[in-house]
């Protein structure tokens, strides 16, 4: 644990993790509604501006683990600093970048450095906080600025873009992450995995984070390729083949980088499968929310991100609501509920017509979908962490980010797919206009998203621990730990 050990300490160190996570979540979105501006000044082709967002993703999909481990063996406060000088000077080269390949190098560079950030901050929260009430606090807060950083970024995005020029989505990275990595030695202590032989299981770090660099790029790919294409069937295959052989590589080393014993917590590994599809229903919400509103209804980028603040609003009172309710009732009753409140803003949003409005067809799900989010993501963090050592706190904290964004990878990529067939198909059928069109096939995305939540909190409530859970909460409101059983 950590020795800060007076409220006003620990919570200015969570106020520093839980800024950069914003940052960094905010960076997989604040690209978005500045991508026309992007491809006009480097001349981009409309094939390659995709991988403006793909290379962020990508890199910080596939590092996750990796990160994670060496948060645990090198020190967690160290490996945050170092991720976030790497994320700092990226976002920096980015903003100078001079052509597309330029800055696709660069947003790669800012994603394997989120990739280290990410899993650092949140076990050293893990670390910093006691389990029950003190922690679930903590996660709350957690779970609202991570929650709305992709609601702010098409917002912060849309607002910098118009007033300053697209490099500035980049630039204003660079001051607040230098910030951060200054103020962390005198807010954050060090903690780290105390082994008599540190291992850093080089193979099996480069079978993974290979095998999940190729699937993400797979599935970021199949939608522009055909899912049945050469490509996209060979690399998918070769990427399930190099998995597989991460898994038979760990199973026979005696210091893995993935302890496969952690999966004997039932908990963590049903908060792992939900956590896929949270991902899978709640990224693409916001890319089709944002094509919605800019392609059909006409709106310009700030417009765009200025509509995107009610629901990012609700998604902090929602998590701060989520950490009361996962002390009274359990992270496993608060879990479905966010899951079916997000099924209910799909289905919803799965309504809106080629000429629909803002009030009338959009806000409402939006409520609905943020009140969701939080309820959702806050337990579903909790659960993840729940009964993990502290000295594997960096490997729980990298698997649950790998699972949403591997989810979120997969969600996208299957969505955008059902949505271009959609409108495809209706302009086969003789439709003509492309706001009708367009709608027909964001409607049934929607539905489809709105599936992948109604399979999340029924596999919520199969597959996480009710006794975990009760546990969990019973010693929240005691003020002590809950006596989860730990993995060996």
């Amino acid at each position: 644990m950590t020795t800060a050990d007076t409220p006003r300490a620990k919570n200015l160190a969570l106020a520093l993790l839980a800024m950069t996570q914003f940052v960094v979540v905010l960076d997989a979105a604040i690209v978005n509604v500045a991508l026309p501006s992007i491809g006009k000044a480097l001349d981009f082709s409309q094939d390659n501006l995709a991988w403006v967002v793909n290379a962020y993703t990508l890199t910080f999909g596939g590092f996750l683990l990796l990160g994670g481990r060496l948060a645990d063996l090198l020190g967690r406060r160290r490996m945050f600093m170092y991720g976030l000088v790497l994320f700092s000077l990226a976002s920096l080269l980015g903003g100078l970048a001079q052509s597309d390949i330029w800055l696709i190098i660069a947003r790669g560079a800012q994603g394997l450095g989120a990739a280290i950030i990410s899993p650092a901050a949140l076990s050293i929260v893990t670390n910093t906080f006691a389990e029950g009430a003190e922690r679930n606090k903590a996660l709350g807060v957690w779970g609202a600025v991570a929650g709305s950083g992709g609601a702010a970024g098409v917002l912060l995005g849309g607002v910098l873009t118009e007033y300053l020029g697209w490099e500035w989505v980049l630039f204003v990275n660079t001051p607040i992450g230098i910030a951060a990595a200054l103020l962390a030695p005198r807010l954050l202590d060090e903690s780290r995995d105390e082994v008599e032989h540190r291992s850093f299981d080089v193979g099996g770090a480069v079978l993974v984070t290979g095998g999940l660099v190729l699937l993400v790029y797979t599935l970021l790919d199949a939608p522009q390729k055909g899912w049945s294409s050469t490509q996209t069937v060979v690399l998918g295959i070769v990427s399930v083949v190099i998995l597989a052989a991460f898994v038979a590589w760990e199973r026979g080393r005696r210091a893995p980088l993935v302890p496969f014993s952690v999966f004997r917590l039932q908990t963590l590994r049903g908060a792992n499968i939900v956590s896929v599809l949270v991902g899978m229903s709640l990224f693409s919400m916001f890319f089709f929310i944002s094509l919605y509103m800019q392609q059909v209804l006409g709106y310009d980028a700030l417009k765009a991100g200025i509509s995107y603040l009610p629901l990012a609003m609700t998604i902090i009172v929602s998590a701060g609501l989520a950490s009361v309710l996962v002390t009274r009732i359990g992270f496993k009753i608060t879990l479905i509920v966010g899951m079916v409140f997000i099924t209910g803003g799909l289905v919803w949003f799965a309504q809106v017509p080629p000429n629909g409005s803002y009030v009338s067809d959009l806000l409402g799900p939006m409520l609905l979908a943020a009140v969701g989010l939080g309820l959702a993501f806050v337990p579903v963090t909790i659960a993840a962490v729940t009964g993990i050592r502290p000295d594997q706190a960096g490997l729980a904290s990298g698997l649950v980010n790998t699972s949403q964004q591997v989810g979120g990878a997969l969600g996208l990529a299957i969505l955008v797919a059902i949505a271009n067939s959609s409108t495809s198909s209706q302009f086969s059928d003789g439709v003509r206009d492309r706001a009708v069109a367009l709608t027909h096939g964001f409607q049934d995305a929607f539905m489809v998203g709105a599936g992948f939540a109604a399979a999340g909190a029924i596999l919520a409530a199969l597959l996480i621990s009710s006794r975990d859970a009760r546990e969990h909460a019973e010693a929240a409101r005691r003020g002590e730990a809950a006596t989860t059983p730990v993995a060996a």
